[in-house]
């Protein structure tokens, strides 16, 4: 047992970085660093970002973005095409099942 500061962890990251911080049950807590595009893809399960700083843009298969700002989340359904992206260097976290592989990209 151990207290994080999730913030302290990503202090010095400027490029694109997305690692696990924590797991519990069959769940894994990501946290990512993003400035620019990710690549489309897809889940077999619900993906749940919460954006902690900056502004993360979430690029779904339907023609929609969504815009998240600190503090704000948004789950992507399973199998629901997405890409993330952002202006500039923004700080999320992503909560899904462990086994929550890709399948797919464009």
């Amino acid at each position: 047992m151990q207290k994080i500061n999730l913030l302290d962890l990503v202090s010095d990251i400027t490029e694109y970085n997305n690692f696990a911080v924590s797991e519990i049950n069959d769940h894994v807590l990501r946290i990512a660093v993003i400035d620019g595009d990710f690549h489309w893809h897809a889940h077999d399960t619900d993906e749940l970002f919460m954006v902690l700083e900056g502004e993360l843009l979430i690029d779904l298969g339907n023609d929609k973005t969504i815009t998240l700002l600190p503090g704000e989340v948004f789950n992507v359904p399973a199998h629901m095409q997405h890409r993330t992206r952002s202006n500039g260097r923004t700080v999320n976290l992503c909560f899904e099942k462990k086994d929550n592989d890709i399948n797919g990209s464009s």
